[in-house]
C-alpha cells in the first residue's frame, strides 16, 4: 500500500514529489529522490510538514508532547537534532551537578541541515512503525549525523578529584535505590556493538519490549570512549525510536532498567526522548514502590536531568510512608532533594524529625551528604538541629573525609551557626589537610570563616601557603571569593607575601570570564580594598563604562553598589588616578538609594536614637549634631560633630547642606573626584600663615564658664569674627579645607579655626570578627579613610553603649563626655 506524504490534504502526486525533494535537498547526505519514492511506497501514514512558529519554538526548547491515549494513536515528537550531541545543559533540563552549581559550558552541536535552520514536525504512528525506511530514518541518516569536535574551551583540570556520592558505600541498602557509577559494566569491543545494531536491523518490526531492554543493556558495555560513535549511529537511533513505541509496554523494572542504560550510554539531559519517559514514570509514579521512586529519581540524576514534576510524585511517596523510611532511604532522599535545589515547606519538619531520631545511626559520610544537601536546597532546620547534627560530624571529625568537612563548613555557613567547638576543631584540621585539598574546597572553607566572621590565623595562613600552588586549577569564581574572604577577615598582605599577587594574576590571565560574571570582579576587587590593594588595570577595566553597562544589565542594586563603593574607595584612596569612573549621575542615584534604606533602617535603631539624643543634650543642640554618611560608598551612617580648638562644639553645618531643612533628613553629600583629591593633597597652613593671610592675629573664642549642675557643656555660638580677609575674600571653609589638609592627614586634622572633625559610630558586633578586635573588611576600610578624610573616629561600642541604654541619663552623658573629648 502506497504511503501519504501529507503536505496538504489535495496535494497531487507531482506535488508529493516536489515536497520529497525539497525534504532531500535539505537534509545532506539523504538518499535521492528515486530511494525516497520507492521508501515511500512502504511507509504508512507519515505526515511531514514544516513547524508553524509556534512549533518552531518548541522545537527549540525540545518539547515533547506524551499524549496518554489507547494504542492506535500516536506519540508526537519534535525533531531536535542537537539532543544527540553535546548539548547545552542549561535550562530545565540540567542538573546543576555536585560543585555547588558551577558553571559548565558546552557546544551545542548539530548536522548542517539543522544549522540552516530547517526543523520538521514527524508524527508515527506506533502500529505501523516497523517500516524498512520511514522519513525518520532518513532524517537519522547516519551519513549525515557526524560528531563534530566541540569549539575549544580554557578547560581547568581539576586540581583534586573528589567522590561525591561516596556515602553509597556506607550501606548495602544503597544499591537498590541508586546507581553507583564507579561500577561500569564488563566492556565489550566496538565489533561487538555492530554485530548487535545488525540485529536491530534485521529484527525491525518483529522487535519485542525485552528484545530492547537487552540490546540497551549489552550496549551500555561499550568502552566510553565509544559512546559518542555510538550514539551517532542511525541504528542506534532506531532503537531508542523502538523503545518509545514499546515505552507502554514496557514492565516498571524494565523502564528503569532502560533509563539506567541511557545513563551508562551518557544520553544527553535535553535528549528528547528522555520527556516521554519523564511522563510515563509520573503516571507510573502512583504504583511505584519507594525504591523504585528513589532509584528512578537517582537515575534522572546520573542522567544530568531536573524532573521536578517527577520529584513531586517521589515527594508525595514520602508523605504517606513516612514511617518506613530508614536511614539509607532518609539520606538518599535528602540528597536527591539536594540535587534538586529545592525542598517542599511541609517535608521540613517531618525530615528534621527523621534526622534527629536517626542520627546516632550516620556514618561520617552520610553527614557530610546530608549537609550538602540541606545547603544546596536552601533548608533550614532549627539552631538545635543544626548544632546536633555538626555535634554528630564533630564526634568524627578526625575520620571525616575533606568532602564531608567542606561539607559541614557549608552548612555552618548556610544556617549563620557559629559552632565554636567545630570551628576550634578546624583550626588544627584544615592546617593538617591543606595540602591535600583542593582550590574549590579551601576556597568554600575560607568563605564559611568569612561569613561566620571567624578569623583564625592558622586556617587563614594554611589555605594562604596553599593557594598560590593551585593557582592554575582556580576558576575565577574561585579567585575572586578566596579575595573577598581574605579581605573580609583582614588578612594582611604581609602574612603571606604570595596569596594575593598569585590570585590577582589568576584574574589577569581569566578576565574574559568578567564578560559573563561581572560581579566575581566587583568582588575580588572589593575584598582587595579592604587591605589596601588595589591593582590598577583591574580597576580601570571595572570601571570602564564598557563593563559598567553589562554590570548594569543585571539590573541588580548590588552591583550598583559595588560599583559605587569601589568607585569611592578608587577615589580617596588613589588621590592621582587618572583612570575611568562613574558617572555623577549613577553616584547620586545609588547615594540616594543608599540614604533611603538607611533612613528606614539603621537611623530607626534605639542604640542610635538614643546616641544622637544623647549627644545634643551633651553638646547644646541639635545643629551640633548632624547624622548623615559622610562617606556614602561605605554604606553606613556616622554622628558627625564639630569642635574647636578649646573642645567647644561647633554647629556641623556644610555649605551645601545650608539648605537643608532637618540634620534628620541630611542626604549623603557627594564629592567629586577633585574634592577627593583636595582631602589628600594641599598645603599644611600653620597659625603664623593663617594670620599673615587674614593680616591679623588669631584670636582665641572665648569661652563661657559651664554650669555642671544644668549640664556638662554651655552652648555656645561659633566665633563669626576674623573671618574677612583685608583684600575683602571671604574665607570659607572650602578654601581652608583646601589649604590646610596634607598629603597624609595627621590623626587629628584642625582647620584654621582649629575645627576638629568627629565621626561618632554607633557599632555593632557585625562590624567585627567573632571575640576579636578585628574589624571586618567593609567596615575597616570606612575606618581608614574616615581617617584620610580628615576625621577623628569615635566609637560607641556595642559591649559598652548598649548596656548604658538602661542606664541613667547622667551616666549616659558621662560615658559620652569621656568618648568625645578623650583626645583632647
Amino acid at each position: 500500500m502506497v504511503s501519504k506524504l501529507n503536505v496538504s490534504s489535495k496535494a497531487t502526486w507531482p506535488d508529493t514529489l516536489m515536497a520529497a525533494s525539497v525534504l532531500c535537498r535539505r537534509a545532506p547526505r539523504l538518499c535521492s529522490l528515486s530511494t525516497l519514492r520507492k521508501d515511500s511506497t512502504q511507509a504508512q501514514h507519515v505526515s511531514v510538514k514544516l513547524t508553524d512558529e509556534a512549533e518552531d519554538q518548541e522545537v527549540r526548547r525540545g518539547v515533547l508532547h506524551h499524549n496518554i491515549a489507547p494504542p492506535h494513536d500516536v506519540y508526537r515528537l519534535y525533531y531536535n537534532p542537537s539532543s544527540y550531541y553535546a548539548v547545552s545543559n542549561f535550562g530545565t533540563s540540567r542538573s546543576l551537578g555536585d560543585r555547588d552549581g558551577e558553571d559548565e559550558c558546552f557546544s551545542t552541536l548539530a548536522p548542517s541541515f539543522w544549522q540552516q535552520g530547517n526543523r520538521y514536525s514527524v508524527s508515527c504512528s506506533r502500529r505501523l512503525s516497523s517500516t524498512k525506511n520511514t522519513l525518520l530514518d532518513l532524517a537519522f541518516n547516519k551519513q549525515s549525523h557526524r560528531e563534530v569536535p566541540p569549539m575549544p574551551l580554557k578547560h581547568i583540570p581539576p586540581d583534586v578529584k573528589v567522590d561525591t556520592r561516596a556515602f553509597l558505600k556506607c550501606q548495602p541498602e544503597y544499591a537498590a535505590m541508586t546507581l553507583d557509577l564507579t561500577l561500569r559494566p564488563h566492556q565489550i569491543e566496538w565489533d561487538e556493538a555492530m554485530v548487535l545494531l545488525q540485529k536491530v536491523t534485521v529484527l525491525r518490526g518483529r522487535i519485542k519490549p525485552t528484545d530492547v531492554t537487552q540490546f540497551l543493556a549489552d550496549l551500555r558495555c561499550l568502552h566510553p570512549e565509544r559512546v559518542s560513535l555510538l550514539r551517532s549511529d542511525q541504528r542506534f537511533v532506531m532503537l531508542l525510536r523502538y523503545s518509545v513505541e514499546h515505552l507502554r509496554l514496557f514492565t516498571t523494572p524494565q523502564l528503569l532498567e532502560v533509563l539506567q542504560s541511557f545513563a551508562w550510554l551518557e544520553l544527553p539531559a535535553s535528549h528528547t526522548i528522555l520527556g516521554l519517559y519523564e511522563a510515563e514514570l509520573c503516571c507510573r509514579a502512583d504504583h511505584m514502590s519507594l525504591h523504585q521512586l528513589l532509584l528512578a529519581a537517582d537515575l534522572w540524576r546520573c542522567i544530568k536531568r531536573q524532573v521536578p514534576e517527577f520529584l513531586e510524585h517521589l515527594y508525595q511517596s514520602v508523605r504517606m510512608c513516612r514511617p518506613k523510611i530508614g536511614v539509607p532511604e532518609l539520606v538518599h532522599l535528602l540528597y536527591i532533594i539536594g540535587e534538586g535545589r529545592s525542598c517542599p515547606r511541609d517535608l521540613i519538619h517531618p525530615l528534621e524529625q527523621l534526622l534527629l531520631h536517626n542520627l546516632h545511626q550516620l556514618h561520617p559520610e552520610e553527614v557530610g551528604a546530608v549537609c550538602l544537601a540541606l545547603f544546596k536546597s536552601r533548608t533550614s532546620l532549627s539552631e538545635g538541629a543544626v548544632t546536633q547534627v555538626v555535634d554528630k560530624a564533630l564526634s568524627h571529625v578526625e575520620e571525616i573525609s575533606d568532602f564531608a568537612l567542606v561539607n559541614v563548613m557549608k552548612f555552618l555557613r548556610f544556617s549563620y551557626l557559629y559552632h565554636r567547638a567545630w570551628l576550634d576543631a578546624m583550626a588544627e584540621e584544615v592546617p593538617r589537610r591543606a595540602h591535600r585539598m583542593g582550590v574549590q574546597g579551601l576556597m568554600h572553607v575560607t568563605l564559611a570563616c568569612s561569613a561566620l566572621h571567624c578569623r583564625n590565623d592558622e586556617i587563614l595562613l594554611a589555605i594562604a601557603e596553599r593557594v598560590p600552588l593551585l593557582v592554575s586549577h582556580c576558576r575565577s569564581k574561585d579567585s575572586c571569593k578566596l579575595l573577598w574572604a581574605f579581605g573580609t577577615l583582614g588578612f594582611a598582605p604581609d602574612q603571606s607575601p604570595g596569596f594575593y599577587p598569585s590570585l590577582m594574576d589568576a584574574l589577569r590571565q581569566r578576565k574574559v570570564e568578567f564578560q559573563q560574571y561581572p560581579q566575581h570582579l566587583l568582588t575580588a576587587l572589593l575584598g582587595l580594598a579592604f587591605v589596601s590593594q588595589f591593582p590598577e588595570d583591574l580597576i580601570a577595566l571595572a570601571l570602564s563604562p564598557q563593563f559598567i553597562k553589562l554590570a548594569l544589565k543585571s539590573t541588580q542594586l548590588e552591583l550598583k553598589k559595588d560599583l559605587f563603593t569601589l568607585d569611592g574607595a578608587v577615589a580617596l584612596e588613589l588621590p592621582q588616578w587618572t583612570g575611568p569612573r562613574l558617572s555623577p549621575e549613577l553616584r547620586k542615584e545609588v547615594a540616594e538609594m543608599l540614604w533611603k534604606f538607611a533612613q528606614s533602617d539603621v537611623c530607626q535603631k534605639p542604640e542610635v536614637l538614643e546616641a544622637e539624643a544623647a549627644l545634643q543634650d551633651l553638646l547644646g543642640g541639635e545643629k551640633f549634631v548632624r547624622k548623615r554618611m559622610i562617606l556614602p560608598h561605605t554604606r553606613s551612617i556616622d554622628l558627625e560633630v564639630h569642635l574647636d580648638s578649646k573642645g567647644q562644639p561647633v554647629p556641623v553645618e556644610l555649605e551645601s547642606e545650608k539648605a537643608a531643612s532637618s540634620p534628620d533628613s541630611s542626604p549623603p553629600q557627594l564629592l567629586s573626584h577633585h574634592d577627593w583629591a583636595r582631602m589628600n593633597v594641599g598645603v599644611t597652613i600653620t597659625d603664623e600663615l593663617l594670620a599673615q593671610l587674614k593680616n591679623t592675629k588669631n584670636t582665641a573664642v572665648p569661652t563661657a564658664p559651664s554650669a555642671p549642675a544644668k549640664r556638662l557643656l554651655e552652648r555656645i555660638e561659633p566665633d563669626e569674627g576674623s573671618s574677612l580677609f583685608e583684600t575683602g575674600l571671604v574665607l570659607t571653609s572650602d578654601i581652608t579645607d583646601a589649604l590646610i589638609r596634607p598629603s597624609r592627614p595627621p590623626p587629628q586634622p584642625k582647620d584654621p579655626k582649629g575645627i576638629e572633625r568627629l565621626a561618632i559610630q554607633v557599632t555593632s558586633r557585625n562590624h567585627y570578627c567573632y571575640h576579636s578586635k578585628q574589624l571586618m573588611g567593609l567596615h575597616a576600610m570606612k575606618r581608614r579613610q574616615l581617617k584620610q578624610a580628615g576625621y577623628r573616629v569615635v566609637e560607641l561600642s556595642y559591649q559598652e553603649w548598649l548596656p548604658l541604654l538602661r542606664k541613667s541619663k547622667t551616666e549616659k552623658l558621662a560615658y559620652l563626655h569621656c568618648k568625645v573629648y578623650s583626645s583632647l
